[in-house]
């Protein structure tokens, strides 16, 4: 997220040269304050897993490898929307809205189609092309086996997610790579379904240099059974205030920001795809009511 004042592409380009590889750490400072989310999280029991934490993540990726195959055969549809929120009148003063549909092209190709998309009245900031990559990418974040040598993992104990047993995993990137976003938070885990069912925290790196600010709030993101089978994203929710320094001349600002991105419509794509689950092709249904089934997080209110 960009203040409204950066308008120049020179800086962006700058930006996006200067950034190169550089530890995790090198984020010096927090870019932004959190917002309490909604939580129905129980109480963390931080006794030993009788299985090693080791082996659980690594089972658990692997299940998070199989389920990135399944959702690359599955169209849907995710409605984002990015607010500025006015704290003297608890009102919103600005608004980013965009529809779009993940589907497929005739001859097979996965592609996005925007298919509703007001003029955007931000006021105080702009959409940067992070934002659209956390958008698209970041919040239905997904854990697999390739991408664990990226990652420092951590296990933290196990807790009751409503009425969903999980694994508690802090997750931390172990490099800042140029072009790429991590996540730096933690994730929930199913006990049973090894799959992650809950994510939160936020997507890394920020950019805190004066006159190339490009700031991002927290989110936490609920995944629900679809299929029978795997967890899907259904419900993004991200809130923070951004601290925002001014540039020479001109006093900073805090943004209060609100993300919310909803997944919905999920369908398998043609006759010809095979979902793999435990090693065995399976044949799925389309529930009536996606992503609601009592043994889903609850999501929270809006």
């Amino acid at each position: 997220m960009y203040p409204h004042h950066r308008l120049a592409l020179g800086l962006l380009l700058i930006a996006a040269l200067a950034a190169g590889s550089r530890p995790a750490s090198a984020q010096e400072k927090d870019s932004f304050t959190p917002m309490p989310l909604d939580a129905g999280f129980g109480k963390m029991d931080v006794t030993p897993p009788s299985t090693p934490p080791d082996d659980i993540i690594k089972q658990f990726a692997a299940k998070e490898s199989e389920f990135q195959e399944a959702l690359n055969h599955y169209t849907y549809r995710r409605q984002a929307r990015v607010q500025t929120i006015d704290d003297d009148t608890k009102k919103v003063d600005g608004e980013w809205y965009q529809v779009d549909d993940v589907i497929f092209t005739p001859d097979g190709r996965r592609t996005e189609k925007t298919v509703f998309a007001p003029e955007s009245t931000l006021e105080r900031v702009m959409m940067s092309p992070s934002d659209l990559q956390d958008i698209q990418h970041g919040y239905p974040f997904v854990l697999t086996t390739a991408e664990l040598p990226s990652y420092n993992i951590k296990y933290v104990g196990k807790q009751k997610v409503d009425e969903i047993d999980t694994y508690v995993f802090d997750v931390s990137p172990k490099q800042i790579v140029k072009g790429h976003r991590y996540l730096l938070g933690r994730v929930w885990v199913d006990t049973v379904a090894l799959q992650i069912v809950v994510t939160n925290g936020r997507m890394v790196p920020d950019d805190t240099r004066r006159n190339s600010e490009d700031l991002h709030p927290p989110f936490m993101t609920w995944r629900a059974q679809v299929d029978g089978h795997y967890w899907f994203p259904v419900y993004t929710k991200g809130e923070g205030i951004l601290h925002f320094a001014g540039q020479k001349g001109s006093m900073g600002e805090d943004v209060h920001i609100r993300d919310v991105i909803k997944y919905s419509d999920y369908k398998q794509f043609g006759s010809s795809s095979r979902i793999i689950y435990d090693g065995q092709e399976v044949k799925t249904e389309q529930p009536s009511n996606p992503g609601q089934k009592p043994a889903s997080p609850k999501q929270p209110k809006q």
